[in-house]
């Protein structure tokens, strides 16, 4: 608008700093010489920049009273091939200087990460930290967003006006919690697994994992591997339907508890020590008028949102700012490079490099993209239906290098069905360096060491 060409110089501010938002800063940082001239300030809650991949032995709140973002626990192993997240322009072997096995820890995958934001120049100062966004306003006349931001360290708030608007802050980390009946008095732990922070504090327990999705998967094979005496799954639609070890089995959907005993809807029962709720995650932000703010649902098309990216309020109750942007907000298969691709996306759009269509056609996208959704009825149709979302992104932004990782998607799914238990110590080739990666000598069942130094050197 006027005040922009007048100002020169468009203000953005960009919600939290982790993958999405670091993705996001180093792609103005890529872009820097191109489009309009953009100030950027970031603003993190936590010590440092890393959002999940911050790994805190903290629950509930922190040292300032803020919630705990952090919802990873030690020895998380990926759960999906690292050629699926690998950035075209630095490569796993860039950042390594050797290949490395499919299945890094959690430390391995960090520490990439933050190779990739030093690569494109993103420093500390970049990001201020300890500073979280309390409340977000909105001026329909001037199409600015006023910030309010408090310093947890020195106690002090302030504001700050912004032309644009990035959330990056993740849907992640607030807990979906579901009601059952007894679970106030059941005679155990009874947690969510935001929570969870060592699968090892359950050796020889009987545990219940209420769920069916990928925390469900991975915890019930984390409890697996340190020794669990039993694991329940139970679920609430549909089985996962892996070849499980004996210990592990799945129930439908837990309908009461008492004392210790649990009771599902088909009539079984069983005594646990603890219950662990892997029933998803919120999409939550507390600093934005309701007007402004993204429902809840993970799913892959997002409803508002042109790209998943650009807001547009189309749904009942909200209104249109289309400076303002979400990233990171979709259900996922692809993750760092579309991040980045997001990112990008956005970059782009707000310093006028590309050029978006008339609200009419970007209302009609959103809405034609979120119907789709009803026919997302399988992990193959997921995996399509993104990377099909991965290819328009490249498609509006002229990138030409291969982000498609359909097929090795596809091998990852066959082969954890083949075997749950082995699918980590398989390997797969990069699409850009063209090499295999190498096998781990340790069988991820038995690999108890997840720091970098051990499986770098392995």
């Amino acid at each position: 608008n006027l005040l922009h060409l007048l100002r020169m110089v468009v203000r953005v501010c960009i919600v939290g700093a982790g993958p999405s938002g670091m993705s996001t800063l180093a792609m103005f940082k890529k872009l820097k010489d191109q489009g309009v001239e953009c100030e950027v300030t970031c603003f993190e809650k936590q010590e440092q920049p890393g959002g999940l991949w911050n790994l805190t032995w903290r629950t509930g709140t922190d040292e300032f009273g803020e919630p705990v973002h952090c919802s990873q626990y030690r020895d998380l192993f990926s759960n999906g091939p690292k050629e699926c997240l690998e950035f075209p322009d630095y490569t796993f072997d860039d950042h390594f200087g050797k290949p490395i096995p499919s299945y890094p820890p959690r430390d391995v995958l960090f520490d990439y990460l933050r190779g990739y934001w030093k690569f494109h120049g993103v420093k500390k100062e970049d990001v201020l930290t300890r500073h979280v966004v309390r409340n977000v306003s909105f001026d329909d006349k001037t199409a600015t967003f006023t910030v309010r931001v408090r310093n947890l360290v020195q106690g002090l708030d302030i504001e700050q006006e912004f032309d644009r608007l990035i959330v990056a802050s993740g849907h992640f980390s607030v807990p979906n919690v579901p009601h059952f009946e007894g679970i106030e008095t059941f005679e155990g732990r009874a947690m969510h697994s935001h929570d969870l922070r060592n699968a090892r504090e359950f050796t020889g327990k009987r545990i219940l994992v209420v769920g069916s999705s990928y925390s469900a998967e991975d915890i019930a094979l984390q409890l697996f591997k340190f020794g669990a005496e039993q694991i329940t799954i139970s679920y609430r639609t549909a089985k996962l339907g892996f070849k499980w070890p004996e210990k592990i089995h799945e129930v439908p959907l837990l309908i009461k508890i008492e004392g210790k005993t649990c009771h599902f809807k088909d009539g079984t029962s069983g005594d646990y020590d603890a219950i662990i709720l892997c029933t998803g995650y919120r999409h939550h932000f507390p600093f934005l008028p309701s007007e402004l703010s993204l429902p809840n649902g993970n799913v892959f098309n997002l409803p508002n949102l042109y790209r998943n990216v650009q807001w547009y309020g189309v749904t009942e109750g909200k209104k249109n700012a289309s400076g303002l942007f979400y990233l990171g907000m979709t259900n996922q298969f692809y993750t760092y490079t579309m991040f980045m691709m997001q990112g990008l996306w956005a970059a782009s759009v707000i310093k006028g490099i590309i050029q978006t269509p008339e609200r009419e056609e970007c209302v009609e996208d959103i809405e034609k993209r979120y119907a789709e959704n009803a026919n997302l009825t399988d992990c193959f149709k997921m995996i399509d239906s993104q990377t099909d979302y991965m290819k328009q992104l490249s498609a509006d932004l002229n990138y030409t290098e291969v982000l498609d990782c359909g097929e090795l998607f596809y091998q990852w799914e066959q082969n954890k069905h083949d075997d749950i238990i082995t699918y980590r110590d398989k390997c797969y080739k990069s699409l850009y360096t063209l090499k295999d990666s190498p096998v781990h000598p340790i069988p991820w069942v038995k690999c108890y060491d997840d720091s970098l130094e051990a499986f770098i050197s392995a």
